[in-house]
């Protein structure tokens, strides 16, 4: 099934998409932003291929990890092609939290519309300086005590996909530790101050600065438990990082693909580039960049579907796979010349849109600083 899957999947970008990615050079907003959304999404349904993550009871198709990967890797190849399929970021990462946690009253407030496409989700955790980003101990918005209930206040910033979204989930410092909450983006109090402009254009809803003031939370707005959000963090991180892997894999391997069709047509010195001993390098490197990531990938998927935490495994998955798939990008530029760095071609975009990787769900250097401490206890020297 899978494999049929997934070439439907492409035939479906390669179709419907990738030419209108061409027409606006990625950027969503030019697109059409949420009427592009509702109307890519309405074909994917049609296509059979709509929701591969999401569980069967809301018309989802129930896939694990390791089967969602070449998915969600075909649905990569264009900038805007997770979002025709509603795996987007964070709404993907988020519908995986609310389906391990959420209560069976949240599922079909919040869960429901998620997985049918009738909403969008912001996960709001990172603040400000000195609040919260690699760091989450430094988290500062604050939930007071009130009554039978909650009063938040605090900043948060680089919030994706906050504009247009119909809840957030909002994490907060309470007594005990943290705590997330499931709110109505409408909530009084929430603010969407502006959008932070950054280099990515294909995220629906862009990158936003939120202001929380007095914003009233009830019982029944408590993802899982109280004190536990750090937890509950974990479990919506770990698969996250890898359906990024999964979606920049698909984008990498499409500016691959382009660049070394270009550099095999375009000839210089009397013969094609691609027969240049430097050309054959780089090919040659993007092929061992994108096998390595497909290997470090799908040892992670294996190791969460099985239930284990895995926060080894996909620290490694998405620290050599950020940085890996930036190469291949950088390097398909590279090939492509003055072509690459312009809109003719879409691998100027794609590196575009790629280099975030790097610092979105976790920095490459938190994850070493993680895997480098695991490496000490295993094997570093204690004292007699």
């Amino acid at each position: 099934m899978t494999s049929e899957l997934v070439a439907r999947t492409r035939a479906f970008i390669d179709t419907h998409v990738i030419p209108v990615e061409d027409k606006c050079d990625g950027d969503v907003a030019i697109g059409g932003g949420e009427d592009l959304r509702v109307t890519l999404q309405e074909k994917a349904r049609l296509s059979g291929i709509f929701a591969p993550h999401a569980p069967r009871e809301y018309g989802g198709l129930g896939l694990n990890l390791e089967e969602r990967a070449p998915v969600f890797e075909a649905a990569g190849r264009s900038l805007l092609g997770p979002m025709a399929l509603n795996i987007n970021a964070p709404d993907e990462g988020n519908l995986h939290l609310l389906d391990q946690v959420a209560s069976d009253v949240q599922r079909e407030r919040y869960l429901a519309p998620l997985a049918r496409g009738e909403q969008r989700s912001a996960f709001a955790m990172t603040e400000p300086p000195p609040g919260a980003g690699s760091d989450p101990a430094a988290l500062s918005t604050l939930a007071r005590p009130d009554g039978q209930g909650w009063l938040i206040n605090g900043r948060k910033k680089f919030i994706t996909g906050a504009d247009g979204a119909g809840f957030l989930i909002v994490m907060a410092r309470t007594s005990g530790g943290a705590t997330m909450f499931l709110l109505p983006a409408d909530r009084p109090g929430i603010h969407l101050i502006r959008h932070v402009t950054t280099m990515d254009k294909s995220m629906l809803g862009g990158h936003c600065e939120l202001e929380l003031t007095d914003v009233r939370a009830g019982v029944d707005d408590v993802l899982g438990e109280v004190d536990e959000g750090f937890r509950y963090a974990q479990v919506r991180l770990g698969p996250a990082r890898l359906t990024h892997v999964m979606r920049w894999l698909g984008a990498a391997q499409r500016a691959h693909e382009i660049a070394v069709a270009y550099a095999s047509d375009r000839s210089a010195f009397g013969q094609p580039l691609a027969r240049h001993g430097m050309g054959e390098l780089m090919i040659a490197d993007n092929e061992i960049d994108l096998a390595a990531t497909r290997s470090l990938l799908l040892t992670a998927c294996r190791v969460l579907d099985a239930g284990h935490p895995g926060r080894e495994e996909t620290s490694l998955a998405k620290v050599f796979g950020a940085e890996a798939l930036h190469r291949v990008a950088d390097r398909a530029v590279q090939m492509c010349g003055g072509a690459g760095v312009s809109a003719d071609l879409a691998t100027a975009r794609i590196a575009r849109e790629i280099r975030p990787f790097r610092i979105y769900d976790g920095p490459s250097e938190v994850h070493r600083m993680s895997l480098a401490r695991r490496a000490v206890r295993r094997y570093g020297r204690t004292d007699p």
